[in-house]
């Protein structure tokens, strides 16, 4: 696995280093409930705890760290409930960005260029290729949006996303119903109807809460409730 923290390849600056730890996080180098250690991060990346110190202050202020008195910071570490939060919270601004597309007119090309995303996602050899395309469908849809503070939002919960499906390669892609889930949506975006768009969605990100809550278990709780 490629590492996400080594030297930086040009100036260092807070937003640069906020942008190497959140991929980390999302690809497992930084695993949920890591404590992070000032001085071993400062090393690693090549910079003064200056701006390494501002640049773990965004990702605290975005919810992907937190920080305990008298302990230190720590990568969060998700309970159901965050899953089922975290899903409602990307359905809420998924949909925003899916009427924004239906209202700006563009959706026929959208969705004609999504569902060359899905193609891609049928072709996938391995889980992991699977779980990239999928958040690729789901980064592009917000693209196609052109929605700065969506994206913006969007990104936290994307890194959120990833922790848990990486963590879940193999069984999460086993579920059989992904691709046409994708294929679905696409297709209802291309041809415009809202209505459509906003009921697989939410039923798209119910499925994904079902499957992590179940194979994690990680608050006791059964799945079913």
């Amino acid at each position: 696995m490629s590492s996400f923290i080594g030297p930086l390849v040009r100036e260092s600056t807070p937003s640069i280093i906020a942008d190497k730890l959140r991929q980390a996080i999302a690809h497992g180098e930084l695993k949920p409930g890591a404590q992070l250690g000032e001085a071993e991060l400062a090393r690693k990346l090549g910079v003064s705890r200056g701006p390494l110190r501002e640049g773990m202050q965004r990702l605290t202020q975005e919810g992907l760290l937190v920080s305990i008195r008298n302990r230190g910071l720590f990568v969060i570490d998700m309970t159901a409930d965050d899953v089922r939060d975290m899903y409602f919270a990307r359905e809420a601004i998924e949909q925003a960005a899916a009427r924004k597309i239906i209202a700006q007119g563009n959706h026929r090309a959208a969705g004609k260029e999504l569902l060359t995303i899905v193609d891609q996602m049928a072709a996938a050899q391995s889980p992991s290729e699977v779980s990239e395309i999928d958040i690729a469908f789901h980064e592009r849809l917000l693209q196609l949006a052109d929605s700065p503070r969506l994206s913006r939002m969007h990104q936290t919960f994307i890194t959120e996303t990833r922790m848990f499906i990486h963590a879940l390669d193999e069984s999460y892609a086993k579920s059989e119903v992904r691709e046409k889930e994708h294929r679905s949506l696409a297709n209802a975006i291309r041809k415009g109807d809202r209505e459509l768009v906003d009921r697989l969605l939410a039923a798209h990100m119910e499925d994904a809460v079902n499957r992590l809550t179940f194979d994690t278990s990680v608050d006791g709780e059964d799945p079913g409730k």
